[in-house]
């Protein structure tokens, strides 16, 4: 694995804190089957809020919408949203919001003694080592990847 201090382009753009109001949406509780089709309707149920399922500190929580290409291979893409969450320490291997030089990215961090990597999901982009001399700070853990699937038309 190389090691670059130059910056991949996958930036995020933080979309603002989570609100704390319900987000209720039906939910269907019986698994569904990607193979045959099921009989969804019998199943479905009052509800579910997706702040509850995603969100474990609201005043800490943030939405970010991913821009680059660089952490695909974990199925993270551009124009996907991200929840962060500001509250937890990251620990090795979770995949963090940075601010390196003053720029946002998002990747998986492997914490060193004198120094940090922060990898790519992508083997088009090279791993960046940070050290004293970089401005830097984790801002958040990211703990959920939102994914569009619409085609735009």
């Amino acid at each position: 694995m190389t090691h670059d201090n130059s910056y991949s382009p996958l930036f995020v753009r933080i979309k603002g804190r989570v609100e704390e109001q319900s987000m209720q949406m039906p939910f269907i509780f019986s698994p569904i089957s990607a193979g045959f089709p099921s009989p969804a309707l019998d199943f479905m149920d009052k509800g579910i809020d997706l702040n509850k399922i995603l969100i474990k500190n609201v005043s800490a929580t943030f939405l970010g919408q991913v821009a680059g290409n660089s952490m695909m291979k974990i199925g993270i893409s551009d124009g996907d949203y991200i929840i962060i969450d500001k509250s937890l320490t990251p620990l090795n291997n979770d995949i963090v919001v940075c601010v390196i030089d003053g720029e946002f990215t998002l990747k998986r961090i492997q914490l060193e003694k004198e120094y940090c990597l922060l990898h790519p999901e992508n083997d088009a982009y090279k791993t960046i080592k940070v050290t004293k001399d970089n401005e830097f700070s984790i801002w958040g853990v990211v703990i959920h990847a939102i994914k569009n699937f619409k085609c735009t038309r």
